[in-house]
């Protein structure tokens, strides 16, 4: 009876105020990092003269497009890779049905998901990502040399949601509830990592192509 009640307890706090506390993290700590590095283009007085919309959205365009751009044509492998497992991390975690139910029953809101079986396929897919990504760590003598113990903690960071909620969800492993409670660490731990590690390029990508797809129309030239 005592487990159960700790087990709940638990289970309750990590859905509940840590959740919370894991977005309001990632939602200030975003809007931070966005404002510092808006305030030092302002102060280098070289970034904002060179935007332009025509030539940002030109630039986000071919290279959120897989092989759209020259460097990933140059890399098939990784591209597909690359792509397959930036696709699984934005989509799973808003689209996926459990996530869904949650958030419908704390705020009553919902909307489209995927289903449990391509969610699954996903799952597996982001997973297999992550392995790839690992060996390469090790094993690809370019990459491992620029490869320190930050790059395997943040992996880890990206890849212990999606393995804990794949053996939440088939109830392998560990008893389901205690496997559901790892799941939401994990997923509050990303959140709040986002912003203060090199995950914060989910937030930089879109201002970074934005300038540089600028600058280099500015020079009449590509950057794809």
């Amino acid at each position: 009876m005592y487990d159960f009640i700790r087990d709940l307890t638990l289970y309750n706090f990590v859905r509940g105020p840590l959740v919370w506390i894991a977005f309001l993290v990632f939602i200030g700590g975003s809007i931070y990092r966005i404002r510092g590095m808006v305030l030092l283009a302002k102060k280098e007085k070289v970034v904002f003269p060179y935007m332009n919309l025509k030539h940002s959205l030109r630039s986000l365009l071919h290279w959120v497009i897989p092989f759209a751009s020259v460097n990933w044509r140059r890399r098939p492998v990784i591209t597909t890779i690359t792509f397959l497992f930036h696709i699984g991390l934005v989509i799973l975690p808003i689209f996926l049905l459990a996530h869904n139910v949650l958030i419908y029953e704390s705020w009553g809101i919902n909307w489209w998901t995927v289903s449990e079986g391509l969610a699954d396929i996903m799952t597996i897919i982001v997973i297999g990502c992550c392995m790839f990504f690992l060996l390469r760590r090790i094993f690809a003598p370019e990459v491992r040399f620029v490869t320190s113990a930050d790059d395997y903690l943040l992996l880890a960071i990206a890849f212990l949601p999606f393995l804990s909620g794949f053996l939440a969800y088939h109830q392998w492993l560990l008893p389901h509830k205690i496997m559901v409670i790892l799941h939401m660490i994990f997923g509050s731990l990303m959140l709040i990592a986002i912003p203060f590690t090199r995950l914060t390029h989910i937030v930089y990508f879109f201002l970074t192509r934005a300038y540089m797809g600028s600058d280099q129309g500015f020079r009449h030239s590509k950057d794809w």
